[in-house]
């Protein structure tokens, strides 16, 4: 399988902003823990201490400040960083030891939200994106990674190439759970297990 390259961004202000800044549009892989038949599902939008594509790494509490700033209502769900594509809502944001923690719903009123949710339930779209400013990085004279310390996050995007490839969809659920899906979702997570 040939892997995406990296990808990472750079665009205008966001919406509404003053001063013309940097936005990185990061795309980092998730793990959906669960997709509900309304919508909702949860997973990593970003996992610390390890490296993506760019050899960038999340330090933990780079999310802090902006997370209290904003709140999980002034971030954005977005589809692969679109501004003119929002498709839902996050609930709960939050650090965590392993990332970056998000709980969403799907707004299935929209018609793109329905069509990533059948594409989430079958495993077809599986990953996150991170758009924000960096707001204090330093290198590692080392690795030569950029291990980012403070992040100021702007909306976070259903992607479909992550940057991050450690982090993917482990589970798919719903309210009408069959054995198969069962099965399904125990391989996966046995899958996921063995690749740690």
């Amino acid at each position: 399988m040939i892997s995406p390259p990296p990808f990472v961004a750079r665009c205008s202000s966001p919406p509404g902003t003053k001063n013309a800044r940097r936005l990185t549009l990061k795309r980092a892989g998730v793990s959906f823990s669960a997709i509900a038949l309304d919508g909702a599902f949860e997973g990593y939008a970003s996992l610390f201490g390890i490296a993506d594509q760019a050899r960038d790494v999340v330090m933990p509490g780079a999310f802090r400040e902006s997370l209290g700033k904003r709140g999980a209502n002034g971030i954005k769900m977005l589809w692969q960083h679109d501004p003119a594509m929002p498709i839902g809502v996050w609930e709960s944001i939050s650090e965590d030891a392993r990332g970056l923690h998000v709980v969403g719903r799907l707004d299935l009123a929209v018609g793109k939200a329905r069509e990533l949710h059948a594409l989430m339930r079958s495993g077809a779209v599986d990953g996150l994106s991170i758009g924000f400013k960096t707001e204090l990085s330093r290198r590692d004279p080392k690795s030569g990674n950029r291990r980012l310390e403070k992040i100021d996050l702007w909306e976070i995007s259903l992607v479909t190439f992550p940057m991050l490839p450690q982090a993917r969809v482990s589970a798919v659920k719903s309210a009408e759970v069959d054995a198969g899906e069962i099965r399904l979702v125990k391989a996966l997570r046995r899958a996921e297990r063995a690749l740690r």
